[in-house]
């Protein structure tokens, strides 16, 4: 199996043998819909994160996990075949692909690659432009979730193993919270910022240097690593990054926004 990225560079000579999904958004972005119909790659479906890669929000979070068969069938329009493999994009540093990249193996999908570099890198590459809508051929997709693990509110305190906060470090540390309606983080988690994540093109960085990153956050081989957010979308990206290296990940779904939802659940600032 391929690792989780796929360079700009070999996208062109795999485009008719793969399924191409565009999931850009960005929070307090603009649409994706309208930007895709502006210009995607060619051969692109656009899915939606708020109706498709999440459920509405509610006591489970900002963005819970997706109702499978709403999933499912999202997917199984956009083309998505669990015979064929299937390659995401987006326009937010790999941040919502990777959110799509997960849920496509969690719900059973065993061959999903990011761009690396998304739609960005295919611009800078001078990769061809398509316009307008795109009406796929409906895939075969049927959703089995439960393949990859995930952690509920309750078993956090529990968990044996280190717990990555994704977010921004002055939201970690309770000094800001520009979203949800308490600051600071889960007690005992360390700070690991998805731009830590990358080089400065938005590119990711190499394995090796993933590693030796969360190896200094105390997320190193040796221990069990879940992964947490503000509402279980960017955490991802630490997942991504972490199976470009080689280290399993466990979601906390909820994340933040479900965890403050709870006032008798302990919060740390620092």
């Amino acid at each position: 199996m391929p690792g989780p990225l796929i360079p700009v560079a070999e996208l062109p000579n795999v485009l008719g043998s793969v399924t191409l999904l565009d999931v850009r958004y960005r929070l307090g972005g603009p649409g994706g819909p309208a930007e895709f119909e502006a210009g995607h790659i060619p051969g692109a479906s656009y899915v939606d994160m708020d109706t498709a890669l999440a459920d509405e929000p509610g006591p489970r979070g900002r963005h819970p996990l997706p109702d499978p068969e709403v999933f499912a069938a999202a997917v199984r329009a956009a083309g998505v075949s669990l015979g064929k493999p299937v390659v995401v994009y987006d326009d937010w540093e790999g941040r919502a692909a990777a959110r799509a990249w997960w849920l496509l193996r969690h719900h059973g999908h065993d061959d999903v690659r990011v761009l690396d570099g998304g739609w960005a890198a295919w611009q800078r590459a001078g990769g061809e432009v398509a316009t307008g809508p795109e009406k796929a051929e409906p895939g075969d997709f049927e959703a089995a979730p439960g393949r990859l693990p995930t952690l509920s509110a309750e078993q956090v305190p529990e968990f044996d193993g280190v717990l990555v906060d994704a977010r921004a470090p002055e939201r970690y540390r309770g000094e800001t919270e520009p979203i949800d309606p308490v600051a600071g983080h889960i007690p005992g988690a360390v700070n690991v910022p998805t731009g830590t994540n990358l080089r400065a093109d938005g590119t990711f960085r190499s394995a090796d240097e993933i590693r030796g990153l969360y190896a200094a956050a105390g997320a190193g081989e040796d221990r069990t690593v879940g992964v947490y957010c503000g509402s279980g979308v960017t955490a991802l990206h630490d997942a991504l990054a972490l199976a470009h290296a080689g280290i399993d990940t466990v979601l906390y779904p909820g994340s933040w926004s479900e965890w403050v939802a709870d006032p008798t659940r302990p919060v740390e600032t620092s």
